[in-house]
């Protein structure tokens, strides 16, 4: 039911996210306008998916929830790359980048330190919602990392989403709000 994600789901996974996260209080801060919101979103999300290759990238078979996690360690990304980056980034953000990039540094100011597999991503198309694919795919991904022996992290801007990466055995470590009338946050670390 959960496989890899090529290539050949970028089209389809970075749409259904663009939907998963139309109302995300995040994405609404970086994107105000629905209408820009809904159009700039499986752009951004293609980026992502992209972005997140090396690591671990699940999708449910029709691309109905996937998960986009960076492992443990990923560098910094250097100068070139970040130049190649830059023009499709700033096509997909436009006029919202400086939001974008407030989100972006609260994120790293508040990430941990030392070596854990970071759940970038996880969403599920509204239409599928309640089903439990997310958690699934959620699920897959921890197994995977298990491997390693290592923590896992993740932060939500959507309280309701709390609950469920409790029930997956992620702990609130804090909680925080993007500087500026940005979101509130919640980090969340789940043990090795």
């Amino acid at each position: 039911m959960i496989r890899d994600a090529g290539p050949g789901d970028r089209s389809a996974v970075a749409a259904m996210l663009a939907r998963a996260f139309a109302d995300d209080p995040a994405m609404s801060y970086i994107f105000p306008d629905p209408r820009d919101r809904a159009k700039r979103l499986p752009r951004l999300f293609a980026l992502l998916f992209d972005e997140d290759a090396p690591g671990m990238r699940l999708v449910t078979g029709e691309a109905r929830a996937a998960t986009l996690w960076q492992r443990p360690g990923t560098p910094a990304v250097g100068t070139l790359t970040l130049l190649r980056r830059a023009v499709p980034l700033v096509a997909a953000l436009g006029t919202a980048l400086p939001r974008a990039l407030r989100v972006a540094d609260a994120l790293d100011a508040h990430a941990p330190s030392g070596r854990y597999w970071y759940l970038h991503i996880a969403g599920v198309d509204p239409a599928h919602q309640g089903r439990g694919l997310g958690g699934a795919s959620i699920r897959e991904g921890l197994a995977r990392a298990a491997n390693d022996g290592l923590p896992a992290y993740l932060e939500t801007a959507t309280e309701r989403n709390v609950g469920l990466y409790q029930s997956l055995g992620f702990v609130v470590t804090s909680e925080w709000s993007v500087p500026k009338g940005g979101p509130k946050f919640w980090s969340m670390l789940r043990a090795a």
